[in-house]
């Protein structure tokens, strides 16, 4: 990283690489799993699973309309053949001088017959090259026909699709298909999905309200405790042990707070975002690293960074939050002494990305997404619970969820995580550094 742009000591060292180790280390053998070849059968039930509910609605009607289409042609086909035989024998017949040997008559009455014979063929050849015309324009219509029907059946699901892409936890209280029509099978599909919305609404409600009240419930006795135990040891008659036992006590009470400000937060974080403004990740991480400083010292771990311009849109408070946690997390779980962390942001393909990576233990491929989810740490460990409440990386993970981005960890050569966050990029001026790859 020697771009200008850069900041910190970062930029004049190699940075960690990006990424674990790789997931795919060499060819497949030649012949581990041979592939069997299906048979037809097979091959046409695949087909089916590949072809969308539309178009198979618009071949199933057009192959109605053909089908009835080919009845109705070969029966007329017949009738046709019928009637002009029927009309053959209603005109009259052409009757002879008596005097003209009856070897003469013989030939006419067969050369007339093999007349009508020859006239009936034609005229069914003609009508059924005609009708065979006509059923592939038939089949033609039907085809465009059916899709235009297929498209007009599916029109309410695409309402539901396009109102379920709209929801979020806020617009559940109002977002509703209301579909009109006739009491049919489409219209209690979405009665039921409505009602199904509405259920969600009352039990998102409940929970955050159940979140709300406990959290701010428990923070009330906490600073009670917290004020008497202070009290406690500032009496300078108070003896060792009770002054050993206040301050385990407080230290108890303090990470019961921070696991309370965590649930708060992570409650917060999981909503839709009420505040949206530009924010530059560039400064949000400065801030965070600045904060952290005498935690990184304290804990004999150096953060190194290379910070460049990344705009973006969100809440300023939450996108602080999440960087804050990401760089303490690394700080944390850390190797102790001669640690280190690495942060870098900037624009990638039109998004801010920031990545944090950190010297530490090994993690497990597998171990990498339960880290994400509340109260879990590495290994299950809760002997050292007391570097935090394991809820860093899923308040992280719901903040940037509520911004619309994406996080992504993998386990770093040596030891340690490199967690990638990215967010939608806004306000990006053309001469803007696309750095931080």
């Amino acid at each position: 990283m020697s771009d200008p742009m850069g900041t910190g000591p970062y930029r004049s060292q190699v940075p960690p690489p990006p990424s674990g180790p790789p997931a795919w280390d060499g060819p497949p053998p030649l012949v581990a799993h041979p592939v069997q070849r299906a048979n037809l059968l097979d091959e046409m039930r695949s087909l089916q699973n590949r072809v969308s509910i539309r178009w198979r609605l618009t071949l199933t009607y057009a192959a109605l309309v053909f089908v009835a289409g080919a009845l109705l042609v070969m029966v007329m086909y017949v009738l046709v053949g019928h009637a002009i035989n029927v009309g053959w024998q209603s005109v009259p017949k052409i009757l002879l001088p008596p005097s003209v040997p009856q070897e003469v008559i013989d030939e006419f009455n067969n050369n007339y017959a093999n007349l009508q014979a020859e006239a009936t063929a034609a005229a069914r050849s003609e009508l059924l090259q005609r009708s065979l015309l006509a059923l592939l324009g038939v089949g033609i219509f039907a085809l465009i026909l059916g899709y235009v029907v297929a498209d007009r059946a599916l029109r309410p699901i695409k309402k539901m699709t396009v109102t379920a892409r709209k929801l979020s936890e806020t617009s559940l209280a109002h977002e509703r298909i209301d579909l009109q029509g006739p009491d049919d099978e489409l219209k209690e599909l979405a009665d039921t999905f409505d009602a199904m919305l509405t259920r969600l609404n009352t039990a998102f409600d409940a929970q955050r309200r159940f979140v709300d009240n406990a959290s701010h419930e428990l923070r009330t006795p906490l600073a009670i405790n917290r004020t008497v135990l202070e009290v406690a040891l500032s009496d300078p008659e108070a003896s060792d042990d009770l002054k050993v036992l206040g301050r385990t006590l407080l230290g108890t009470t303090a990470r019961n707070e921070r696991l309370i400000e965590g649930l708060l937060l992570l409650a917060r974080s999981e909503r839709e975002l009420s505040v949206r403004k530009p924010v530059d990740v560039q400064e949000v991480a400065r801030t965070a690293v600045e904060q952290l400083a005498a935690f990184a010292e304290e804990e004999g771990v150096t953060v190194e960074h290379d910070l460049h311009p990344a705009a973006t849109t969100g809440d300023p408070v939450l996108v602080e939050r999440c960087l804050s946690n990401l760089v303490e997390n690394g700080i944390k779980h850390n190797l102790g002494p001669n640690g280190k962390v690495w942060v870098r942001t900037g624009m990638v393909d039109g998004g801010a990305v920031v990545q944090v990576a950190n010297t530490g233990p090994h993690v497990p491929a597998y171990e990498v997404e339960s880290l994400f989810e509340p109260f879990r740490r590495l290994n299950a460990d809760r002997v050292q619970s007391a570097k935090g409440a394991g809820l860093g990386l899923s308040i992280v993970r719901a903040i940037v969820r509520a911004h619309g981005g994406t996080v992504v960890a993998v386990p770093r050569d040596g030891g340690g995580l490199v967690v990638t966050v990215r967010l939608s990029g806004n306000g990006v001026s053309p001469g803007m550094p696309q750095s931080a790859r």
